[in-house]
């Protein structure tokens, strides 16, 4: 488990962790959500002791990271994959680490393959794309066989194929009850990885929920209708004192869509009225326009539109 009691961090006059308060738990995957400038990298550098909170605590399995027995077997961390010396082959970038954390050599090939890594394992790491280098550094993570992985950005620079892998990765380890926190602006993958999420704008905590309950607190529901019959969906749903908008759809056939409402409560309605339904759907946000409307004023950095755009 991860644990940010009142973590704080000041730089100068700059507060890039404010009061931050939040949990991770084992057995689910928990993404770390923020604009540029919102503290998450701080934070992630606080829960693995690379930078020392000016105030609260930061604790992994209930103790702070510098007072572990033996870090590398409780936590893996990615939080700079070209970290590597690039004139060091993958295995020897693992061996010495490896051998630093008291891990057994062994324990190296076994990562390598794990991430895919094993036919290149002899060279040298300033010849890796940025994917290679991510592989390696999920495996540099993985050497100590840890309960909690906190990894910052680790589908950076990944094909399809490898963010397919790191998804399935990441759910498999939480399903053998690890705690996993990671990073990422790619929402629509967070979206199908990430169970909980963790949302911070400017170093303060703006969300600590379910996926799910993210997006529904933070967008209106809709339901999109295709009736039989439009004017007796639309005068069943006068009768109920609901409003709604006429439209079409891509084969220009007539459609009604009810803002607020969900689609069991339009089937509701029209099954009192006797209205026969040809299509009812339901629309919500995504996760991304959840993200963007719960962080609006939270952002450090933000662009201007462009008036002649």
């Amino acid at each position: 488990m991860i644990e940010a009691h009142g973590l704080t961090k000041v730089y100068g006059e700059v507060r890039a962790v404010d009061d931050l308060t939040f949990t991770v738990k084992p057995g689910v995957v928990t993404g770390f959500l923020g604009p540029n400038g919102s503290g998450k990298s701080t934070t992630m550098r606080m829960l693995v002791g690379l930078d020392s909170p000016t105030s609260g605590s930061a604790l992994i399995s209930g103790t702070p990271y510098r007072d572990l027995a033996n870090p590398a077997r409780t936590v893996g961390a990615l939080l700079d994959a070209k970290s590597a010396h690039p004139n060091r082959s993958a295995r020897n970038h693992l061996l010495w680490q490896a051998n630093a954390a008291g891990v057994p050599s062994a324990r190296v090939d076994e990562v390598l393959d794990l991430v895919g890594l094993s036919d290149v394992a002899g060279k040298k790491v300033g010849g890796f794309s940025l994917g290679m280098g991510q592989r390696l550094g999920i495996a540099s993570a993985m050497l100590g066989d840890p309960e909690v992985l906190i990894l910052d950005e680790p589908i950076n620079g990944l094909d399809p194929e490898g963010i397919r892998w790191v998804r399935s990765l990441l759910r498999s380890l939480a399903d053998e009850g690890r705690t996993i926190f990671v990073s990422s602006h790619q929402l629509a993958e967070m979206a199908q990885t990430a169970e909980r999420l963790v949302v911070i704008g400017r170093g303060r905590l703006v969300a600590d929920t379910t996926v799910a309950e993210f997006i529904s607190d933070n967008s209106a529901v809709a339901a999109v209708v295709r009736p039989a019959s439009p004017p007796a969906l639309e005068a069943a749903l006068a009768a109920a004192g609901i409003s709604f908008v006429r439209g079409a759809d891509a084969a220009g056939r007539p459609i009604v869509t009810v803002e607020g409402h969900t689609s069991e409560q339009i089937g509701a309605v029209a099954f009192t009225h006797g209205v026969q339904l040809n299509e009812l759907t339901e629309r919500r946000a995504s996760l991304e326009d959840a993200y963007i409307h719960s962080t609006e004023g939270h952002a450090q950095y933000t662009s201007k539109e462009d008036p002649n755009a």
